[in-house]
C-alpha cells in the first residue's frame, strides 16, 4: 500500500504529469524542464527528486549533464502500469499539446550552462 500511495502522491502535481509528459518524448535535463515550464531551477529539482523517490523516473550523469528519463517500471508493477498508460492519457489536452508542441525547440545546448 505503501508503495502505491506514494506513486500516486507523486502523480497528484500537474507540473509532474507534465514531467512525466516530457519525458516520454526524449530524455532532458533540468535545464529543459525548467524552460519547458516556466519553473525555478530548485522548484523543478524538488519535482524530479518526488517523481525519482516514487520510481516514476531515473537519471544519469554524462560529463556534466544530469540526463532524467521514464523508469523502465521493472522495479514496480504500479509503476509500469501508470507510466503506459500515461502513454495515451492527456494527449489531447490543451495544456500538454501546447507543451509538447515547444518541445522540439528547447534544446539544452542553447539554453544551459553545462
Amino acid at each position: 500500500m505503501r508503495e502505491f500511495t506514494k506513486i500516486m502522491k507523486a502523480l497528484s502535481d500537474p507540473n509532474r504529469v507534465k514531467m512525466i509528459k516530457l519525458l516520454q518524448r526524449r530524455v532532458l535535463c533540468v535545464c529543459e524542464i525548467t524552460e519547458a515550464l516556466g519553473l525555478a531551477q530548485s522548484t523543478a529539482s524538488k519535482h524530479l527528486k518526488i517523481l525519482d523517490e516514487a520510481g516514476l523516473i531515473t537519471y544519469s550523469k554524462e560529463g556534466l549533464w544530469v540526463n532524467y528519463q521514464l523508469s523502465d517500471g521493472a522495479k514496480s508493477p504500479y509503476v509500469a502500469t501508470l507510466l503506459g498508460n500515461l502513454r495515451h492519457w492527456l494527449e489531447g489536452d490543451p495544456e500538454v499539446t501546447a507543451l509538447l508542441a515547444r518541445l522540439p525547440e528547447i534544446r539544452r545546448e542553447d539554453i544551459c550552462c553545462g
